[in-house]
Parts: structure tokens; sequence; C-alpha cells
């Protein structure tokens, strides 16, 4: 089936099978591999991306759906080149440790700020509720979200 969406900020046309998955098109119909695999189960949030703006867990959420909508990756975070706030304060927070968890949690936590510019730490812990770090890095993750929210 043919699928004309936006991809990253740009317009995309792609092809896939009817069965595969937002996940599956990502990384094997377009080889961007920011999006990780975890449980396949949308329990771990490492596959998650913004549809619209909010996120979704990529390996369940059929790629038909992608249809006249907007999706966003963690490829898609940086601006000109430049890393977005968020990508500099895990950066500097030392966040990321293994990093396979960031895409998802970087996704979350994009759609936070979006809705929520200033959240409390209560804001950000339920907000990331659903993407786990197999490191238990989540004190310097949190701290990386509230110090973006703080550079605005």
């Amino acid at each position: 089936m043919r699928l004309d969406f936006t991809l990253n900020n740009h317009p995309c046309r792609a092809e896939a099978p009817a069965h595969w998955t937002v996940l599956d098109l990502l990384r094997d119909g377009l080889a961007l591999t920011a999006t990780k695999y975890g449980c396949g189960e949308g329990v771990c949030g490492t596959c998650t991306v913004l549809l619209d703006g909010e996120p979704v867990r990529a390996c369940l959420v059929l790629a038909s759906r992608l249809r006249g909508r907007t999706l966003l990756t963690a490829e898609g975070l940086e601006d000109n080149g430049q890393p977005d706030r968020l990508q500099s304060a895990f950066a500097r927070a030392g966040a990321a440790q293994c990093g396979f968890c960031t895409p998802g949690m970087l996704l979350s936590a994009r759609a936070l700020l979006a809705a929520n510019p200033s959240p409390t730490e209560h804001d950000v812990r339920e907000a990331l509720a659903g993407n786990l770090c197999r490191c238990t890095g989540y004190t310097k993750i949190i701290e990386a979200v509230l110090a973006a929210a703080g550079a605005r």
C-alpha cells in the first residue's frame, strides 16, 4: 500500500505491506533506526514516536494509519543540524546511559513540554511513566527534562 504523510517535517511517500507497523516502516522500510524495538507489546515505550503531536507506541500502530498525518521521530528533533533543547539537556545532564530508551524518552518529553511548558517534577514523572529505562537512570532524565523546560 502507498502511504503519503509528513515525516520529520518533510513530505514522505512510502510503500508498505498492510501488516507492517509504524516501527516496521521506520526501521525496515525507511532505514530510520533511532526508534528502537523493545518489548513489541507497547509496554516499554522505547518505540515512542509522536503521531500528530501525541506519543504513540510505534510497535502497536499499523503503518496504514499514517496516511495524511504527521509523524515525528528522534531523527526529526534536530533543527538545521543543531540538537534541540531536550537533546542538549540530556547530553549536559548525562541522561543517556546505554541510550536505548533515549529516543522514546525524548519524544515523550517533547510532547509533555508542548502541552505543559513549565512542568513540575511530578508532571515529568507522570509523562515518562510509560517509558522504561533498563539502566534505571531516571533521576538524570527527569533533571534533563526540567532543565530543558527552564531553558525556554
